[in-house]
């Protein structure tokens, strides 16, 4: 047996090393604190006094089972101490004291075993340090999530890309602070999303309103005049084919301002790269096929992607890094560097509301 194999047989250890187990040997043996601590909760839990003697005495002979390191069980302990009633404790320390495999497999499969904790109330206000540091002081504001969206889209209004934008914001807000500025209150913008039937074949125009649907009786209509004839009220109508995505938002009365960035935020209200979630408000458009390849500037090319993610993706699919996003189906995929495919799952996009998730 090798040296190191010894050494890791001693590090993984086991539940009955800590049957008398002793907290001040192990502090004056040079363990950490955090590492001492959690084996004391582990002794107390396997080995202390209980009211759940029977479930102690079932957890102890699951706890020795080979490969149920103390790592593994520290893992446990955190994962279920925001459960408040001991007995529902037991009952999942007995579910995951029979999972096999790594750490990181217990810890993925807890996910689907254990509750999650519940979030803690808002605590509204304002909290400032009393220590500076260099100068400067930090202040925490918890605000209602209008006031706050509101307030950052004043702050990044005409930042300059080429500086910090953090810098940048706090000149804004020092001046909103101590002048007369104020920052507006934002006013909500009712669109509704309206399905095109899949079985009208797209054929898109220079722009949203000469985009010809054909129907299967070889009649066509424009997309202008099929939302005319069914959604002629004086609000704005955004259409979307669960295979091409968006085709156009509509006025009754005259086109929208801005009107790729609007159908874009509909289709993809948040950041398009997997698991981020930076509100489209504040995204850049990004060309999955990109502008200096040849790619164009429309609605079928472009996606919502965070300043950050817009400026790390992969342009060049041949020299993978960070990965890459392009559309399929009218919706925003992430193909990693290895080349595996993401779908970026938005519950609250149009084209999930629509049409569900896309197939595969």
């Amino acid at each position: 047996m090798s040296t190191f194999t010894e050494f890791l047989g001693f590090v993984r250890g086991h539940v009955d090393h800590l049957a008398d187990f002793d907290r001040q040997a192990a502090l004056d043996a040079g363990l950490d604190s955090a590492t001492v601590n959690s084996w004391a909760l582990i002794h107390s839990t396997y080995f202390g006094l209980t009211k759940h003697t029977r479930m102690q005495r079932q957890g102890l002979e699951l706890a020795r089972a080979p490969l149920v390191s103390l790592p593994k069980l520290a893992l446990i302990e955190r994962l279920i101490r925001h459960i408040d009633n001991a007995t529902e404790r037991w009952r999942l320390r007995h579910q995951l004291l029979v999972i096999r495999g790594r750490v990181e497999t217990l810890r993925e499969k807890a996910r689907d075993i254990i509750p999650p904790k519940e979030p803690a109330p808002p605590n509204p206000g304002v909290r400032v340090s009393r220590t500076s540091r260099g100068g400067y002081r930090r202040m925490l504001i918890d605000a209602p999530e209008r006031f706050v969206s509101d307030t950052e889209h004043t702050l990044r209004e005409n930042l300059d890309p080429d500086k910090p934008a953090q810098e940048q914001m706090l000149a804004k807000f020092m001046e909103i602070v101590r002048g007369d500025g104020a920052v507006p209150e934002g006013v909500y913008r009712p669109i509704v999303s309206v399905p095109v039937d899949d079985y009208l074949a797209v054929k898109r125009g220079e722009n949203a309103g000469e985009t010809l649907l054909t129907a299967t009786d070889g009649t066509t209509v424009t997309l202008a005049e099929l939302l005319q004839q069914n959604y002629g009220e004086p609000l704005e109508v955004a259409a979307f084919h669960p295979v091409e995505g968006a085709l156009g938002l509509f006025r009754t009365s005259r086109h929208a301002n801005d009107h790729q960035r609007d159908l874009l935020k509909m289709e993809q209200p948040e950041c398009a790269w997997v698991g981020w979630h930076t509100p489209a408000d504040l995204c850049q458009m990004h060309h999955a096929d990109p502008w200096k390849t040849g790619g164009y500037t429309n609605i079928e090319n472009l996606v919502p992607l965070c300043p950050y993610h817009n400026g790390v993706n992969d342009d060049d699919p041949l020299k993978p890094r960070h990965g890459r996003v392009v559309k399929e189906r009218g919706q925003p995929v992430w193909i990693s560097p290895r080349g595996f495919a993401v779908p970026k799952k938005t519950a609250h996009s149009a084209m999930r509301q629509l049409f569900g998730d896309p197939p595969g």
